[in-house]
């Protein structure tokens, strides 16, 4: 075993002298390789691969569910926000199945499943009503949480009291709403009218203007009747009007931006100046036909030309006036009249465009228009990730639209420092954005730097093992032309080698030879 050890360094030591200095670095960055990717696939391999068990809980639902998990001494992981408990992967379909037959998680929620478990003949018709009213909410809030942009909801329901005497009016129902609108959506007109109606039509005695509904963040999401005159006054008409034209710019302006700097980069402030002024006005308007003539058209044509030709004077009539005569007059002298005449009359009857215009101009113009805009730079650390030619383009881009907004009368008069004036665009961080919920993600990235790894080892000894296969036959050859193997000597039997030995020890040392004799002589 000694010798096998022995021959295996030397031959690694006379390997190792023998090779370059280039052969030695690849060696040693081989081996380097190979440690460092057996590492990264071990710790990837052994690394437990969580995927969401359940997502949208409530704390006490998360709660409930990690408990249950501890209890079984299943390692779980729990996300920031408290809203979705992961396991691991090989283990999912089971624990849903499982769970779902033990009921969990059971927070206290009482539905309409809970009358046909827990009634028996002792409730009371106070017990019955509460159970009744937190059915209800449960199943508001069930189907509110349908809606699409809207992840969790909560709805507080007040009944009306019934009266005991007929002459008394039956009170009215009141409710409560509060929604968690997902990351990145927002609820539009339709969405939040439907929520009011689906409250409202879904408790007894309870009218639209009795429901209350605030998103996560405290915000009122006002109900738009959409009847006209009938209902609210005039500001609040033309609140809402403005409201519906800054969200519409906000929202075109908020997609552009979000392809530009990508989502939740980008948040987008808008204020109007809004004319209500409704102008009604009826126009006769009376053109030419052909506008380059001013001339119509001619419908009917009368031309008269009337001709007179008289006798010349010097043919018998006497210088001068008698009394009677007008002077310039041509009179009649011997049945003849003097001197010639002619008239001409021309009537032409044109047609014309004629014009008539009910105007009712709308009464929504935008008269002024401001836009901010607050944008976070790629690396929120690092303000000059975002560079300034970014931040122009952004800019002239919010110009350009206040100049097709606002009424064409109003940005006559305006020059290009008006408009930059109306328009403030600034890179900051964000830190009051909601985080959107990242997806879970497995080994992709592990995998594509193992992959690489191999190819690069597999290729490093590739070119490795091919040099030296091309230096051991040059070695090997060259050993053979300077070199001569020695004959193979037969195969010594033990008694061949005994009998050699002392022969050498006869030659070499006698004094030992003669007392080895007498030491077998002894024994025999």
């Amino acid at each position: 075993m000694k010798e096998q050890l022995s021959q295996t360094g030397t031959r690694f030591k006379e390997f190792w002298q023998t090779r370059t200095k280039n052969q030695k670095s690849l060696l040693i960055g081989a081996l380097i390789l190979i440690v460092v990717l057996a590492a990264a696939i071990s710790w990837a391999g052994s690394r437990t691969h969580y995927v969401p068990l359940y997502t949208n809980m409530t704390m006490q639902e998360a709660g409930e569910v990690k408990a249950t998990l501890d209890g079984r001494g299943i390692a779980n992981e729990v996300s920031a926000d408290g809203t979705v408990v992961s396991v691991p992967e090989r283990m999912v379909d089971d624990l849903k199945v499982s769970l779902a037959a033990e009921g969990i998680p059971r927070t206290g929620r009482i539905d309409y499943s809970t009358f046909s478990e827990n009634m028996g003949f002792g409730t009371t018709e106070n017990e019955f009503q509460l159970l009744e009213r937190a059915a209800l909410q449960t199943s508001l809030e069930d189907l509110i949480r349908n809606i699409d942009g809207i992840s969790q909801a909560q709805v507080m329901i007040t009944m009306a009291e019934e009266s005991p005497w007929l002459a008394e009016e039956e009170g009215a129902s009141t409710a409560s709403v509060m929604v968690n609108v997902q990351p990145g959506a927002s609820l539009d007109e339709a969405q939040v009218r439907s929520l009011y109606h689906l409250v409202a039509q879904s408790v007894p005695n309870l009218a639209v203007e009795d429901v209350v509904i605030t998103d996560q963040m405290s915000r009122h999401l006002e109900f738009d009747s959409q009847d006209g005159s009938s209902t609210g006054t005039a500001y609040e008409q033309n609140r809402a009007v403005q409201r519906d034209i800054e969200r519409d710019i906000q929202r075109e302006l908020q997609q552009m931006l979000a392809t530009i700097m990508g989502p939740n980069k980008a948040v987008v402030s808008v204020s109007t100046d809004i004319d209500f002024t409704q102008e009604n006005r009826q126009e006769e308007l009376v053109e030419p036909v052909d506008e380059d003539l001013n001339e119509g058209i001619a419908i009917s044509v009368e031309r008269i030309t009337d001709i007179y030709e008289g006798l010349d004077p010097e043919d018998g009539d006497v210088p001068g006036t008698d009394e009677d005569d007008v002077p310039g007059f041509p009179g009649l002298v011997g049945g003849g009249a003097y001197g010639d005449s002619e008239r001409i009359e021309e009537r032409i009857n044109n047609e014309v465009n004629r014009i008539s215009r009910d105007i009712v101009e709308s009464p929504y113009k935008i008269r002024d228009l401001g836009i901010q805009v607050m944008v976070e730079p790629p690396d929120p650390e690092d303000m000059n990730s975002l560079p300034q030619a970014q931040l122009n383009d952004i800019q002239a881009l919010v110009s350009q639209i206040i100049r097709t907004s606002v009424d064409s009368e109003m940005t006559a008069e305006w020059d290009e420092q008006d408009i930059e004036e109306r328009v403030l665009v600034s890179a900051m961080p964000f830190h009051g954005a909601p985080d959107m919920e990242e997806p879970g993600g497995g080994f992709s990235l592990w995998m594509i730097a193992s992959g690489l790894l191999i190819l690069i080892v597999a290729l490093l000894v590739f070119l490795l093992v091919r040099k030296n296969k091309k230096e051991e036959v040059t070695e090997t050859g060259f050993i053979q032309e300077e070199y001569e193997l020695p004959p193979l000597e037969e195969r010594e039997d033990e008694s061949t080698t005994r009998r050699k030995q002392l022969e050498k020890l006869a030659r070499e040392k006698p004094d030992q030879f003669s007392k080895l004799i007498r030491s077998w002589l002894s024994e025999d």
